[in-house]
Formats: C-alpha cells, structure tokens, sequence
C-alpha cells in the first residue's frame, strides 16, 4: 500500500481506496484481520485519527467489520439481491455460479393458518403444505424460510421436489406461469432460534421478507417469509425517472 502525502486527494481516502482494492482482488481474503491503527499510522506516518476515520468509513461501507476486543477484519462479499424480478433461491445461487442446496427443518399439511386465509384466498376447509428450511449457498447458511403453498397447486408435493426448485416443480405440475410477486422488507435481529440456524449472534441484523407469489391472472399460490443474514445481503433497486 502506497500512500502520496503530497496528492490533493486526502490520505484518509487513498487509504480506503487501497483497501477496497486489496478486498476485490482478493489480497485481503474475507475474515482476514488488518493491522490496527497504530500500526497503520506507523507504518505511513499519518495520524491514527486519519486512519481511523479510513477504517470507520468502510466498516459502515461493509468492507470491514470489527470484533471487540480483537479487531478489524475483511467482511464477506455480500449478495447483491435485486428487487426487481422473479426467482427462486436456487435459481438466484445457480445464476451467482454457487450451489444452492437446502436443509428441510420442517414439512407438513396442515390447515392455512386463520392470517393467511385473506392472502391466499382460501377458505377455513382448505389445507396447505408448510414448510421451513435454511437456504444454503456453497454450504454457509443464508436464510430461513417458512413457506405455504395451497395443496391444490401442489397435491403431489413429497420432500424430494423440494431438492430442486421449487417454482419449476410448481409451473411443471400445474401447467400455470408463475407472475408476479408482492414483497414487504422490514429490518430487524435476529432472535436466539434463528441466531442459532443462521451461525450468527443473538441480536445481529436480519432482513425479513414477507412475499406473496402470483400465478397470471392474479391467482396466489404461495406465502414465503424469508430471513436473510444481514451480513451477507444487500438489496439493490434500480429507478427510473
């Protein structure tokens, strides 16, 4: 790392700009630790506060991530997940080059539970498959997801479909084209259950997204609430004025 003292472009700068550029590259592997501050601002003569300012700046960026009482060290790449389009985990990973695999926690038929009724249009008599399994890609846990899906889109449905992709089983049996989807995003952090699964911390940040997938015509087939890892996920969402 090479900083100029003389370059209108302030150190502090110069310094993340080396650092983001080591990440990318792949110099500095992910869960690597940096040297501190001391011995940065030793090393280039600079202050520890122009360093720190450099280091504060990509912890908040997610390049860094800082552990107390051990240091700083390089953050894992996060999944850059579009808001816009329609696909599955599996799909999304096999896009990304990574294997998509699954762990079933839970599989039944069971009755809609009485808050889902309105959203997937059924009625009190109408069953539905449940089920809840962490969402792996290249083996490292990325999500919890607890889905229900109307038995008479899916009668057939046994735990070997759910190897593969769920929304081609789906389109396959039924014949229909999967639409459009209706998602709500909230922050929060991850309970103690999901810290566990997700080999995170109590308290870490999660994303919950709640999503209501559609046949054509506007036909509900499936309620998914999916918890994300907050340390490997971002959303990204393209506008146009």
């Amino acid at each position: 790392m090479f900083i100029d003292k003389q370059s209108p472009i302030p150190m502090y700068h110069q310094i993340m700009e080396n650092l983001k550029k080591q990440i990318e590259d792949g110099t500095l592997a992910p869960d690597t630790l940096i040297p501190s501050e001391r011995e940065y601002a030793e090393r280039f003569g600079i202050s520890r506060m122009t360093v720190r300012q450099a280091l504060s700046n990509l912890v908040n960026e997610g390049y860094l991530y800082r552990q107390k009482g051990k240091g700083t060290f390089v953050s894992r790449k996060k999944f850059e997940q579009p808001l816009q389009g329609l696909t599955s985990f599996t799909e999304d990973m096999r896009q990304r080059g990574l294997k998509a695999s699954s762990q079933l926690i839970d599989f039944k038929k069971t009755a809609c539970p009485e808050h889902l009724l309105p959203v997937l249009q059924l009625s009190n008599s109408d069953a539905v498959y449940e089920l809840k399994r962490i969402r792996l890609a290249n083996d490292e846990p990325m999500a919890i997801e607890t889905c229900y899906i109307p038995e008479r889109f899916a009668e057939d449905l046994t735990k070997e479909h759910l190897a593969g992709s769920l929304y081609e089983y789906i389109e396959t049996h039924t014949g229909l084209v999967i639409a459009h989807a209706k998602q709500e995003l909230e922050a929060n952090v991850a309970s103690e259950e999901e810290a566990h699964v997700l080999t995170i911390s109590k308290g870490d940040p999660v994303l919950s997204i709640a999503r209501t997938t559609f046949f054509q015509h506007d036909i509900p087939f499936e309620y998914v609430l999916s918890v994300y890892r907050g340390d490997r996920y971002k959303l990204i969402h393209t506008m146009e004025r």
